[in-house]
């Protein structure tokens, strides 16, 4: 059983790890050279426990409807950076006001097939929390325990049929909720930084 602590989380902060990919585990499929578009995700763990906030995307979404997710999204314009667009972008997808979140710092960024380079704001949540699923983008919010999270083990490698092709990704399910791609590839760094 992975103990849960804030000091865990902020010593993991300090392990040398370089940027991830959705193209980690496919390096046969050469990425777009496209510029990628900056954005930030947030995990916020609950002081308490550890539980880490995640949401269900709502079915009818044009993109990734239903699959499990980081609150969070693109840099806008207004945003000061990616540390500030998954702030804002908690506080639309579930309710989670700012000044209850302490950020303990950030993790490489992720660079997803769909063209972003996602900075992961790792944060703690101070207090009590009752989240709000924002309408027609949010279908359910939900917390995972800190043990499955930080476990590097719960974390497989499964494939599917993509584009023509097999596509090969890390999921780590818990009970009724699967929890896969680049979800699951940023939560694993961060599983095998607080196992080292």
């Amino acid at each position: 059983m992975t103990i849960w602590s804030e000091r865990r989380l902020t010593d993991a902060l300090r392990a040398p790890a370089g940027p991830s990919s959705d193209y980690d585990l496919n390096p046969e499929v050469a990425p777009p050279a496209a510029p990628l578009r900056a954005a930030g995700v947030l995990a916020a763990f609950h002081e308490g426990d550890g539980r880490l906030v995640l949401t269900k995307r709502a079915s009818g979404l044009r993109h990734h409807p239903g699959q499990i997710a980081l609150p969070g999204g693109k840099v806008d314009p207004g945003d000061a950076d990616a540390v500030a667009a998954a702030l804002r972008e908690a506080r639309e997808e579930v309710g989670l006001d700012p000044a209850q979140v302490r950020i303990l710092g950030t993790l490489p960024p992720h660079r997803t097939v769909t063209g972003f380079a996602v900075t992961p704001v790792l944060a703690v949540i101070r207090g009590p929390f009752t989240p709000v699923p924002e309408a027609g983008e949010v279908q359910e919010v939900f917390t995972l325990p800190f043990d499955h999270i930080a476990d590097p083990a719960r974390y497989r490698i499964e494939r599917r049929r993509w584009r023509g092709g097999w596509r090969s990704y890390h999921a780590a399910p818990f009970g009724p909720y699967y929890l896969w791609g680049a979800t699951a590839r940023i939560l694993l760094g961060l599983a095998r930084r607080l196992s080292l």
